[in-house]
Protein backbone atom coordinates (compact mmCIF):
# COMPACT_ATOMS: atom_id res chain seq x y z
CA UNK A 1 0.00 0.00 0.00
CA UNK A 2 2.82 2.38 0.94
CA UNK A 3 4.62 1.67 -2.36
CA UNK A 4 1.42 2.32 -4.29
CA UNK A 5 0.91 5.67 -2.51
CA UNK A 6 4.51 6.74 -3.21
CA UNK A 7 4.17 5.76 -6.86
CA UNK A 8 0.97 7.78 -7.18
CA UNK A 9 2.65 10.79 -5.53
CA UNK A 10 5.60 10.61 -7.92
CA UNK A 11 3.26 10.40 -10.90
CA UNK A 12 1.33 13.44 -9.66
CA UNK A 13 4.54 15.50 -9.17
CA UNK A 14 5.78 14.47 -12.62
CA UNK A 15 2.48 15.49 -14.19
CA UNK A 16 2.64 18.89 -12.46
CA UNK A 17 6.22 19.43 -13.66
CA UNK A 18 5.28 18.50 -17.20
CA UNK A 19 2.33 20.90 -17.07
CA UNK A 20 4.57 23.74 -15.86
CA UNK A 21 7.17 22.95 -18.53
CA UNK A 22 4.54 23.01 -21.29
CA UNK A 23 3.13 26.31 -20.02
CA UNK A 24 6.55 27.93 -19.89
CA UNK A 25 7.47 26.67 -23.34
CA UNK A 26 4.19 28.01 -24.78
CA UNK A 27 4.42 31.43 -23.19
CA UNK A 28 7.69 33.20 -23.98
CA UNK A 29 8.34 35.89 -21.37
CA UNK A 30 7.29 39.37 -22.43
CA UNK A 31 5.70 38.38 -25.75
CA UNK A 32 2.07 39.18 -26.49
CA UNK A 33 0.46 35.95 -27.68
CA UNK A 34 -2.93 34.86 -28.92
CA UNK A 35 -4.72 32.23 -26.93
CA UNK A 36 -8.01 31.29 -28.52
CA UNK A 37 -10.03 34.44 -29.19
CA UNK A 38 -7.88 36.70 -26.97
CA UNK A 39 -4.44 38.09 -26.17
CA UNK A 40 -2.26 37.11 -23.22
CA UNK A 41 0.96 38.60 -21.89
CA UNK A 42 2.96 36.56 -19.39
CA UNK A 43 -0.06 34.41 -18.64
CA UNK A 44 -2.50 37.28 -18.07
CA UNK A 45 -5.18 38.65 -20.38
CA UNK A 46 -3.85 41.57 -22.41
CA UNK A 47 -6.22 44.42 -23.36
CA UNK A 48 -5.08 47.92 -24.23
CA UNK A 49 -5.80 51.49 -25.17
CA UNK A 50 -2.92 52.71 -27.32
CA UNK A 51 -2.18 55.23 -30.05
CA UNK A 52 -0.66 55.69 -33.48
CA UNK A 53 2.88 57.04 -33.35
CA UNK A 54 3.84 56.60 -36.99
CA UNK A 55 6.92 58.86 -36.85
CA UNK A 56 8.62 57.12 -33.90
CA UNK A 57 11.53 55.64 -35.91
CA UNK A 58 12.30 59.00 -37.55
CA UNK A 59 12.24 60.73 -34.17
CA UNK A 60 14.62 58.09 -32.81
CA UNK A 61 17.23 58.80 -35.48
CA UNK A 62 20.20 61.13 -35.24
CA UNK A 63 19.79 62.48 -38.78
CA UNK A 64 17.21 64.73 -40.43
CA UNK A 65 14.06 64.85 -38.32
CA UNK A 66 15.65 63.02 -35.41
CA UNK A 67 15.17 64.17 -31.82
CA UNK A 68 15.95 61.47 -29.27
CA UNK A 69 15.32 63.77 -26.32
CA UNK A 70 11.80 64.47 -27.59
CA UNK A 71 11.27 60.77 -28.29
CA UNK A 72 12.08 59.84 -24.70
CA UNK A 73 9.86 62.61 -23.35
CA UNK A 74 6.99 61.44 -25.55
CA UNK A 75 7.43 57.81 -24.49
CA UNK A 76 7.43 58.86 -20.85
CA UNK A 77 4.19 60.85 -21.35
CA UNK A 78 2.55 57.99 -23.20
CA UNK A 79 3.63 55.48 -20.55
CA UNK A 80 2.27 57.71 -17.78
CA UNK A 81 -1.09 57.79 -19.59
CA UNK A 82 -1.09 54.00 -19.92
CA UNK A 83 -0.68 54.24 -23.69
CA UNK A 84 1.82 51.40 -23.91
CA UNK A 85 0.81 50.01 -27.31
CA UNK A 86 2.10 52.09 -30.24
CA UNK A 87 1.42 51.52 -33.93
CA UNK A 88 4.48 52.65 -35.90
CA UNK A 89 5.61 52.99 -39.52
CA UNK A 90 8.85 51.06 -40.14
CA UNK A 91 9.93 53.55 -42.80
CA UNK A 92 9.05 55.63 -45.84
CA UNK A 93 10.10 54.68 -49.38
CA UNK A 94 11.62 56.44 -52.39
CA UNK A 95 12.88 59.89 -53.21
CA UNK A 96 12.77 62.91 -50.94
CA UNK A 97 11.36 66.33 -51.70
CA UNK A 98 7.91 65.08 -52.75
CA UNK A 99 5.03 67.18 -51.42
CA UNK A 100 2.66 65.20 -49.17
CA UNK A 101 5.21 62.41 -48.56
CA UNK A 102 6.94 61.68 -45.26
CA UNK A 103 10.69 62.19 -45.16
CA UNK A 104 13.45 61.32 -44.63
CA UNK A 105 12.87 58.01 -46.34
CA UNK A 106 14.22 54.68 -45.13
CA UNK A 107 14.30 52.71 -48.40
CA UNK A 108 15.99 55.02 -50.89
CA UNK A 109 16.02 52.40 -53.66
CA UNK A 110 15.49 48.61 -53.67
CA UNK A 111 18.02 47.16 -51.22
CA UNK A 112 19.46 50.62 -50.42
CA UNK A 113 18.62 51.80 -46.90
CA UNK A 114 19.11 54.97 -44.89
CA UNK A 115 21.07 53.71 -41.90
CA UNK A 116 20.13 56.68 -39.73
CA UNK A 117 16.47 55.63 -39.86
CA UNK A 118 17.40 52.01 -39.13
CA UNK A 119 19.31 53.29 -36.09
CA UNK A 120 16.23 55.30 -35.15
CA UNK A 121 14.05 52.19 -35.27
CA UNK A 122 16.61 50.27 -33.20
CA UNK A 123 16.72 53.06 -30.62
CA UNK A 124 12.93 53.35 -30.50
CA UNK A 125 12.53 49.63 -29.80
CA UNK A 126 15.25 49.75 -27.15
CA UNK A 127 13.52 52.63 -25.37
CA UNK A 128 10.10 51.01 -25.64
CA UNK A 129 11.49 47.77 -24.24
CA UNK A 130 12.90 49.61 -21.23
CA UNK A 131 9.37 50.92 -20.53
CA UNK A 132 7.61 47.58 -21.19
CA UNK A 133 5.79 49.13 -24.15
CA UNK A 134 4.66 47.19 -27.23
CA UNK A 135 5.11 48.12 -30.90
CA UNK A 136 2.93 47.20 -33.87
CA UNK A 137 5.21 47.72 -36.88
CA UNK A 138 3.67 48.12 -40.32
CA UNK A 139 5.81 47.33 -43.34
CA UNK A 140 3.92 48.79 -46.30
CA UNK A 141 1.31 51.41 -47.12
CA UNK A 142 -1.38 51.54 -49.77
CA UNK A 143 -1.42 55.36 -49.59
CA UNK A 144 0.95 57.93 -51.01
CA UNK A 145 2.26 59.48 -47.83
CA UNK A 146 5.07 56.97 -47.25
CA UNK A 147 5.66 55.51 -50.73
CA UNK A 148 4.38 51.96 -50.36
CA UNK A 149 2.33 50.54 -53.26
CA UNK A 150 3.26 53.40 -55.60
CA UNK A 151 6.97 53.13 -54.84
CA UNK A 152 7.11 49.38 -55.55
CA UNK A 153 5.13 49.77 -58.77
CA UNK A 154 7.52 52.47 -59.99
CA UNK A 155 10.49 50.23 -59.22
CA UNK A 156 8.75 47.40 -61.10
CA UNK A 157 8.55 49.55 -64.24
CA UNK A 158 4.94 50.72 -64.06
CA UNK A 159 5.78 54.40 -64.46
CA UNK A 160 5.30 57.34 -62.09
CA UNK A 161 2.49 57.08 -59.58
CA UNK A 162 -0.06 59.93 -59.89
CA UNK A 163 0.03 62.16 -56.81
CA UNK A 164 -3.46 62.56 -55.30
CA UNK A 165 -2.82 66.23 -54.50
CA UNK A 166 -2.23 66.82 -58.22
CA UNK A 167 -4.21 64.19 -60.16
CA UNK A 168 -6.86 63.32 -57.55
CA UNK A 169 -7.47 60.13 -55.61
CA UNK A 170 -9.40 58.28 -58.36
CA UNK A 171 -6.35 58.44 -60.66
CA UNK A 172 -4.06 57.39 -57.81
CA UNK A 173 -6.24 54.46 -56.79
CA UNK A 174 -6.65 53.22 -60.35
CA UNK A 175 -2.86 53.13 -60.69
CA UNK A 176 -1.98 51.47 -57.38
CA UNK A 177 -4.68 48.81 -57.88
CA UNK A 178 -2.03 47.08 -60.03
CA UNK A 179 -0.02 46.15 -56.95
CA UNK A 180 -2.21 43.18 -55.98
CA UNK A 181 -1.35 41.41 -59.25
CA UNK A 182 2.16 42.72 -59.93
CA UNK A 183 4.56 39.93 -58.99
CA UNK A 184 7.71 42.01 -59.51
CA UNK A 185 6.50 44.79 -57.21
CA UNK A 186 5.57 42.22 -54.56
CA UNK A 187 8.94 40.48 -54.79
CA UNK A 188 10.65 43.83 -54.14
CA UNK A 189 8.46 44.25 -51.08
CA UNK A 190 9.24 40.71 -49.89
CA UNK A 191 12.98 41.50 -50.11
CA UNK A 192 12.32 44.47 -47.84
CA UNK A 193 10.38 42.27 -45.41
CA UNK A 194 13.28 39.80 -45.23
CA UNK A 195 15.69 42.64 -44.50
CA UNK A 196 13.63 44.28 -41.75
CA UNK A 197 12.27 41.19 -39.99
CA UNK A 198 15.68 39.55 -40.18
CA UNK A 199 17.73 42.39 -38.72
CA UNK A 200 19.37 42.64 -35.29
CA UNK A 201 19.05 45.68 -33.04
CA UNK A 202 22.43 47.41 -32.74
CA UNK A 203 21.68 48.71 -29.23
CA UNK A 204 20.20 45.64 -27.57
CA UNK A 205 21.90 42.91 -29.61
CA UNK A 206 18.50 41.24 -29.97
CA UNK A 207 17.34 39.95 -33.35
CA UNK A 208 14.03 41.64 -34.12
CA UNK A 209 12.47 38.17 -34.24
CA UNK A 210 13.40 37.72 -30.54
CA UNK A 211 12.44 41.17 -29.28
CA UNK A 212 9.42 41.22 -26.92
CA UNK A 213 9.06 45.00 -27.47
CA UNK A 214 7.43 44.07 -30.79
CA UNK A 215 3.85 42.88 -30.44
CA UNK A 216 3.03 42.38 -34.10
CA UNK A 217 4.31 42.62 -37.63
CA UNK A 218 1.69 44.22 -39.82
CA UNK A 219 1.68 43.69 -43.58
CA UNK A 220 0.73 47.28 -44.31
CA UNK A 221 -1.23 50.37 -43.49
CA UNK A 222 -4.72 50.00 -44.92
CA UNK A 223 -3.92 47.59 -47.75
CA UNK A 224 -6.68 47.61 -50.34
CA UNK A 225 -7.56 45.90 -53.60
CA UNK A 226 -8.77 49.26 -55.01
CA UNK A 227 -11.01 47.51 -57.56
CA UNK A 228 -13.54 44.71 -57.81
CA UNK A 229 -11.33 42.89 -60.32
CA UNK A 230 -8.39 42.78 -57.92
CA UNK A 231 -10.14 41.24 -54.91
CA UNK A 232 -8.88 37.70 -55.46
CA UNK A 233 -5.27 38.76 -56.26
CA UNK A 234 -5.47 41.04 -53.20
CA UNK A 235 -6.31 38.11 -50.91
CA UNK A 236 -3.59 36.01 -52.54
CA UNK A 237 -0.78 38.54 -52.02
CA UNK A 238 -1.74 39.11 -48.37
CA UNK A 239 -1.60 35.35 -47.85
CA UNK A 240 1.88 35.18 -49.40
CA UNK A 241 3.08 38.08 -47.28
CA UNK A 242 1.82 36.58 -44.01
CA UNK A 243 3.34 33.19 -44.85
CA UNK A 244 6.73 34.83 -45.46
CA UNK A 245 6.63 36.74 -42.16
CA UNK A 246 5.65 33.55 -40.31
CA UNK A 247 8.59 31.74 -41.92
CA UNK A 248 10.98 34.48 -40.77
CA UNK A 249 9.60 34.99 -37.26
CA UNK A 250 7.86 32.43 -35.12
CA UNK A 251 7.57 34.58 -32.00
CA UNK A 252 5.44 37.53 -33.02
CA UNK A 253 1.83 38.04 -33.95
CA UNK A 254 0.92 38.91 -37.54
CA UNK A 255 -1.88 41.20 -38.64
CA UNK A 256 -3.00 42.78 -41.90
CA UNK A 257 -3.55 46.46 -41.04
CA UNK A 258 -6.91 46.50 -42.81
CA UNK A 259 -9.60 49.15 -42.41
CA UNK A 260 -12.01 46.24 -42.29
CA UNK A 261 -14.96 45.82 -44.60
CA UNK A 262 -14.59 49.41 -45.83
CA UNK A 263 -11.09 48.58 -47.08
CA UNK A 264 -12.27 45.41 -48.83
CA UNK A 265 -14.42 47.14 -51.44
CA UNK A 266 -17.23 46.90 -48.85
CA UNK A 267 -17.21 43.13 -49.28
CA UNK A 268 -17.62 41.46 -45.88
CA UNK A 269 -16.92 38.01 -47.36
CA UNK A 270 -13.55 39.23 -48.67
CA UNK A 271 -12.70 40.69 -45.27
CA UNK A 272 -13.60 37.44 -43.54
CA UNK A 273 -11.53 35.49 -46.06
CA UNK A 274 -8.34 37.51 -45.55
CA UNK A 275 -8.75 37.40 -41.76
CA UNK A 276 -9.33 33.65 -41.75
CA UNK A 277 -5.84 32.95 -43.07
CA UNK A 278 -4.11 30.72 -40.48
CA UNK A 279 -1.06 33.02 -40.39
CA UNK A 280 -3.18 36.04 -39.39
CA UNK A 281 -3.45 36.11 -35.61
CA UNK A 282 -5.93 38.93 -35.13
CA UNK A 283 -8.29 41.22 -37.00
CA UNK A 284 -8.10 44.98 -37.54
CA UNK A 285 -10.68 47.67 -38.19
CA UNK A 286 -10.33 51.42 -38.76
CA UNK A 287 -13.13 53.98 -38.35
CA UNK A 288 -13.06 57.47 -39.91
CA UNK A 289 -16.39 59.31 -39.49
CA UNK A 290 -15.27 62.53 -41.18
CA UNK A 291 -13.43 60.84 -44.06
CA UNK A 292 -16.43 58.56 -44.64
CA UNK A 293 -18.92 61.47 -44.68
CA UNK A 294 -20.63 60.53 -41.42
CA UNK A 295 -19.83 64.04 -40.14
CA UNK A 296 -19.22 67.30 -42.01
CA UNK A 297 -16.62 69.94 -41.23
CA UNK A 298 -19.24 72.60 -40.43
CA UNK A 299 -21.23 70.32 -38.08
CA UNK A 300 -18.68 68.19 -36.27
CA UNK A 301 -20.31 68.60 -32.85
CA UNK A 302 -23.86 68.31 -34.17
CA UNK A 303 -23.02 65.13 -36.11
CA UNK A 304 -21.34 63.21 -33.28
CA UNK A 305 -24.44 61.16 -32.53
CA UNK A 306 -24.69 60.10 -36.18
CA UNK A 307 -20.97 59.26 -36.22
CA UNK A 308 -21.39 57.14 -33.08
CA UNK A 309 -24.43 55.32 -34.44
CA UNK A 310 -22.68 54.47 -37.71
CA UNK A 311 -19.54 53.43 -35.83
CA UNK A 312 -21.50 51.02 -33.64
CA UNK A 313 -23.20 49.51 -36.67
CA UNK A 314 -19.91 49.18 -38.57
CA UNK A 315 -18.06 47.55 -35.69
CA UNK A 316 -20.91 45.13 -35.01
CA UNK A 317 -20.29 43.61 -38.45
CA UNK A 318 -16.66 43.02 -37.47
CA UNK A 319 -17.30 41.61 -34.01
CA UNK A 320 -19.67 39.07 -35.59
CA UNK A 321 -16.85 37.91 -37.88
CA UNK A 322 -14.39 37.89 -34.95
CA UNK A 323 -16.75 35.62 -33.05
CA UNK A 324 -17.05 33.24 -35.99
CA UNK A 325 -13.29 33.13 -36.56
CA UNK A 326 -12.47 33.09 -32.84
CA UNK A 327 -9.84 35.80 -33.27
CA UNK A 328 -9.33 39.07 -31.32
CA UNK A 329 -10.28 42.37 -32.97
CA UNK A 330 -8.29 45.60 -32.58
CA UNK A 331 -9.70 48.98 -33.63
CA UNK A 332 -6.30 50.34 -34.50
CA UNK A 333 -7.26 53.63 -36.14
CA UNK A 334 -10.00 56.09 -35.33
CA UNK A 335 -10.03 59.85 -35.24
CA UNK A 336 -12.22 62.92 -35.21
CA UNK A 337 -11.32 66.53 -36.12
CA UNK A 338 -11.35 69.37 -33.64
CA UNK A 339 -14.47 71.52 -33.33
CA UNK A 340 -15.00 73.94 -36.21
CA UNK A 341 -12.44 72.07 -38.30
CA UNK A 342 -9.60 74.13 -36.85
CA UNK A 343 -6.17 72.65 -36.19
CA UNK A 344 -4.54 74.74 -33.47
CA UNK A 345 -3.55 73.22 -30.13
CA UNK A 346 -5.79 74.52 -27.39
CA UNK A 347 -8.86 74.77 -29.64
CA UNK A 348 -12.09 73.07 -28.59
CA UNK A 349 -12.48 69.28 -28.82
CA UNK A 350 -16.05 68.76 -27.62
CA UNK A 351 -17.00 66.62 -30.62
CA UNK A 352 -13.81 64.57 -30.47
CA UNK A 353 -14.13 63.99 -26.74
CA UNK A 354 -17.66 62.69 -27.11
CA UNK A 355 -16.60 60.43 -29.97
CA UNK A 356 -13.55 59.07 -28.13
CA UNK A 357 -15.66 58.41 -25.04
CA UNK A 358 -18.17 56.49 -27.15
CA UNK A 359 -15.54 54.36 -28.91
CA UNK A 360 -13.77 53.52 -25.64
CA UNK A 361 -17.05 52.57 -23.96
CA UNK A 362 -18.01 50.45 -26.97
CA UNK A 363 -14.70 48.61 -26.80
CA UNK A 364 -15.14 48.02 -23.09
CA UNK A 365 -18.53 46.39 -23.72
CA UNK A 366 -17.42 44.14 -26.61
CA UNK A 367 -15.67 40.94 -25.43
CA UNK A 368 -14.10 40.27 -28.85
CA UNK A 369 -12.41 43.72 -28.99
CA UNK A 370 -9.08 43.51 -27.20
CA UNK A 371 -7.60 46.89 -27.96
CA UNK A 372 -7.61 50.18 -29.82
CA UNK A 373 -5.12 52.77 -31.07
CA UNK A 374 -6.48 56.26 -31.62
CA UNK A 375 -4.99 58.40 -34.39
CA UNK A 376 -2.76 60.01 -33.52
CA UNK A 377 -0.29 61.21 -30.93
CA UNK A 378 1.31 64.64 -31.48
CA UNK A 379 2.41 65.18 -27.89
CA UNK A 380 4.61 68.23 -27.54
CA UNK A 381 4.78 68.77 -31.31
CA UNK A 382 3.17 71.93 -32.64
CA UNK A 383 2.18 72.75 -36.26
CA UNK A 384 4.22 75.38 -38.08
CA UNK A 385 2.31 75.21 -41.37
CA UNK A 386 -0.98 73.68 -42.48
CA UNK A 387 0.95 71.70 -45.11
CA UNK A 388 3.90 69.89 -43.52
CA UNK A 389 7.32 71.15 -44.63
CA UNK A 390 10.81 69.77 -44.04
CA UNK A 391 11.99 70.94 -40.64
CA UNK A 392 8.50 71.10 -39.12
CA UNK A 393 7.74 69.03 -36.03
CA UNK A 394 6.16 65.63 -36.63
CA UNK A 395 2.56 65.39 -35.46
CA UNK A 396 -0.10 62.70 -35.57
CA UNK A 397 -1.03 63.85 -39.07
CA UNK A 398 1.19 62.59 -41.92
CA UNK A 399 2.40 64.95 -44.63
CA UNK A 400 -0.68 64.67 -46.87
CA UNK A 401 -3.07 65.95 -44.19
CA UNK A 402 -3.60 69.30 -42.53
CA UNK A 403 -1.25 69.49 -39.59
CA UNK A 404 -3.32 69.22 -36.41
CA UNK A 405 -6.35 67.66 -38.14
CA UNK A 406 -6.53 64.47 -36.05
CA UNK A 407 -3.64 65.08 -33.66
CA UNK A 408 -3.91 64.73 -29.90
CA UNK A 409 -1.56 67.25 -28.27
CA UNK A 410 -0.20 67.05 -24.75
CA UNK A 411 -2.26 70.15 -23.90
CA UNK A 412 -5.60 68.53 -24.87
CA UNK A 413 -6.55 68.06 -21.22
CA UNK A 414 -10.15 66.95 -21.67
CA UNK A 415 -9.21 64.32 -24.26
CA UNK A 416 -6.33 63.04 -22.12
CA UNK A 417 -8.62 62.74 -19.10
CA UNK A 418 -10.98 60.48 -21.09
CA UNK A 419 -8.02 58.34 -22.20
CA UNK A 420 -6.74 58.04 -18.63
CA UNK A 421 -10.21 57.14 -17.33
CA UNK A 422 -10.57 54.18 -19.67
CA UNK A 423 -7.01 53.00 -19.23
CA UNK A 424 -7.57 52.88 -15.47
CA UNK A 425 -10.64 50.74 -16.08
Amino acid sequence: MRKTWIAMLLLTVAAMMNSCTEKTAGQAAGFVERQGAGFVLDGREYRFVGTNFWYGAILGSEGQGGDRDRLCRELDKLHALGLDNLRILVGSDGERGVTTKVEPTLQVAPGVYNDTILAGLDYLLQQMGQRQMKAVLYLNNSWEWSGGYGYYLEQAGCGPTPRPNEAGYPAFMQHVAQFSANEKAQLLFFDYVRFIVGRTNRYTGLPYADDPAIMSWQIGNEPRAFSQEMKEPFAAWLSKASALIRQLDGHHLISIGSEGIWGCEEDSALYEKICSDPNIDYMNAHVWPFNWNWASKDSLVAHVDRACSNTARYLKQHTAIATRLQKPLVIEEFGYPRDGFVFAPGSATQGRDRYYDFVFSLIKSEPSVYGCNFWGWAGEGRPSHEQWQVGDAYLGDPAQEQQGLNSVFDCDTTTLNIIKKYNQQ
